[in-house]
């Protein structure tokens, strides 16, 4: 570890082509396997042509909204983290700070439209944008476990100040 904190830029990825946010584009990332972006931007951007089809009925109907509002209801509050204190350990619940909220939604959301059987990536996809905005569907179910896993170990939220430098 070194003994002077050195400051650095935090990288962040291009802007997506279509609609120059880099939200998306580490959505993009996220959801890309063995490298191959241009198939994972076809499967968000075909996935987002979906939910506008479907969600047209209601009164939102921009895909990028519905993308947004789903990746909010998907995204953690708390977790818990495993903390040894006293030769024991504890589930901690801590509050999770913004850059990994939104990851940790992205990586829910793609693991449950994986999850899904039956139908091509980019409908799995896009049924899981258009359950997570109705707070329904997988992602959001690990949301609330995790939730309630924080809620139960609310006792031992003291614990959380410690970090890992007491043994």
């Amino acid at each position: 570890m070194p003994r002077r904190a050195r400051s650095f830029e935090k990288h962040l990825p291009d802007p997506d082509p279509k609609f120059s946010s880099v939200k998306y584009s580490k959505f993009i990332n996220y959801l890309m396997e063995r490298g191959k972006k241009t198939t994972s931007q076809r499967i968000f951007y075909d996935a987002l042509d979906i939910v506008t089809e479907k969600m047209k009925d209601q009164d939102v109907s921009d895909a990028r909204q519905i993308f947004d509002i789903a990746l909010k209801n998907v995204a953690p509050l708390m977790e818990i983290k495993g903390r040894r204190i006293g030769g024991s350990n504890y589930q901690v619940p801590m509050e999770v700070q913004e850059p990994r909220r939104t990851a940790l939604g992205m990586k829910w959301m793609i693991a449950a439209a994986r999850a899904r059987k039956g139908a091509p990536m980019r409908e799995k996809l896009a049924y899981e944008i258009v359950d997570a905005f109705n707070k329904i569907g997988a992602a959001v179910k690990k949301r609330e476990d995790t939730h309630r896993m924080a809620e139960a170990n609310k006792a031992f939220a003291h614990f959380a100040r410690f970090g890992n430098k007491r043994k």
